[in-house]
């Protein structure tokens, strides 16, 4: 099992910055993926940011230039730096791993959620 604790989240005006942190109870490395997900009311969750192992960084188009996926590997700790926030960034966001346990199977752990609400 791995336990992921999120924080950093709050209440913020309109291009505000905030930064997520999410500390892994295991080192990051045995992760193939790591990423944040955003799930704002009445909507399905949703990528934001992903880390790959071999550090390749992918970004959803509403985030890029804006939003920055970082880690650090003695903290066991993936970050999610979010500048020039908006009103539309207002969601839980959750941190997630991935660990590829052979060709067939993964396994997906997620964070409990940290609330992010930008006001206009």
């Amino acid at each position: 099992q791995v336990q992921l604790v999120e924080s950093g989240g709050g209440l913020v005006q309109s291009g505000g910055s905030l930064r997520l942190s999410c500390a892994a109870s295991r080192s990051i490395f045995r992760f193939h993926v790591m990423g944040w997900y955003r799930q704002a009311p009445g909507k399905q969750r949703e990528l934001v940011a992903s880390l790959t192992k071999g550090g390749i960084r992918n970004y959803v188009d509403f985030v890029k230039g804006r939003f920055t996926i970082s880690r650090d590997a003695a903290k066991n700790t993936v970050y999610l730096q979010m500048n020039s926030l908006k009103p539309e960034d207002t969601a839980v966001y959750y941190c997630n791993v991935r660990e590829i346990l052979n060709s067939d199977a993964s396994l997906d752990y997620w964070g409990q959620g940290t609330q992010v609400t930008v006001s206009s």
